[in-house]
């Protein structure tokens, strides 16, 4: 069995999708598409930045969407894709799963990512916040942590890295915990503010009612939440997908959700190579590849 996996916001790269969109049509009118539905040019953002730039959430979350996406056509251009039993992706990656699964159209996925990165945006303006990549504790002594440092836990990514998200200051105090604790490696991640954590709360509230307007659809192929770990059910997938963006990225759940229902073969699909090296750190057995760039397809 099969699953393809969509990176989420802090792979996001100058450069990203350039050479798919220059060697294949296919991807070339999706970044074409693309600037259209959101009305200025995201394809030089991502493709010659600068790095800044493409670091605000409403750029970084559109561009690894479409670099993903286009990636995944890459894929089926080379008869690459054959049965995919699952999709998932982390944080906007399950965006990715979800408009490749059937649940929402190409230009309504990106209206969508449009608005959430403008929401997270606004959010993270509204209430500076930052994250931080801790590495070697448990999740059990970081959820501790973040208890007395008045953060969050934002990402169980593997069993050896945990993502923390709050107030600058609290992450400050969390740094220094853990490394007391014997962290032996501490990471600030390149994104805009506190993402997976309360402080988000009023980006989740604009989420909820734009997404009001869009029918979403029955996935084809199952995809794993966020939320739970466990596979989507539509009747409840617009509250998940809202709820998302305030809680914990469960990554291992979902990793594990995977491998338990018989799943031996991921691809990594679309820019970096971060969720390879997360699952090599949750499951060995799992086999992994990335494809995000033309080379990667040979």
């Amino acid at each position: 069995m099969k699953a393809i996996l969509f990176p989420g916001q802090g792979s996001q790269i100058v450069g990203m999708g350039r050479d798919l969109s220059d060697a294949l049509p296919a991807c070339k009118v999706l970044f074409e598409r693309a600037n259209q539905v959101v009305g200025y040019d995201l394809s030089s953002i991502c493709f010659d930045g600068p790095q800044e730039e493409l670091n605000l959430s409403h750029h970084a979350q559109l561009g690894i969407f479409i670099s993903s996406v286009a990636a995944y056509k890459a894929m089926d251009d080379r008869g690459l894709i054959g049965n995919v039993d699952y999709l998932a992706g982390h944080s906007l990656g399950e965006w990715t799963a979800l408009h490749l699964a059937g649940v929402v159209g190409f230009e309504d996925t990106l209206r969508i990512l449009q608005a959430r990165g403008s929401y997270m945006q606004t959010a993270c303006e509204d209430a500076p916040g930052a994250m931080l990549a801790v590495m070697n504790l448990s999740g059990e002594r970081l959820i501790e942590i973040a208890a007395e440092a008045e953060c969050f836990v934002a990402n169980f990514n593997s069993l050896s890295q945990t993502v923390l998200s709050g107030r600058i200051e609290t992450i400050e105090k969390a740094e220094a915990l853990a490394k007391e604790a014997g962290a032996k490696r501490t990471v600030r991640l390149p994104v805009a503010g506190a993402f997976h954590s309360p402080l988000m709360v009023s980006a989740a509230e604009k989420m909820d009612k734009f997404l009001s307007s869009i029918k979403l659809q029955e996935p084809y192929i199952p995809v794993i939440s966020n939320v739970t770990g466990r596979v989507h059910e539509l009747e409840n997938l617009q509250a998940r997908m809202v709820e998302q963006i305030i809680s914990p990225v469960r990554w291992v759940a979902c990793i594990e959700s995977l491998v338990r229902a018989g799943v031996q073969q991921s691809v990594e699909c679309g820019p970096g190579k971060v969720l390879a090296g997360l699952i090599k750190r949750i499951d060995k057995n799992l086999a992994v590849r990335n494809i995000g760039r033309i080379a990667d397809l040979d």
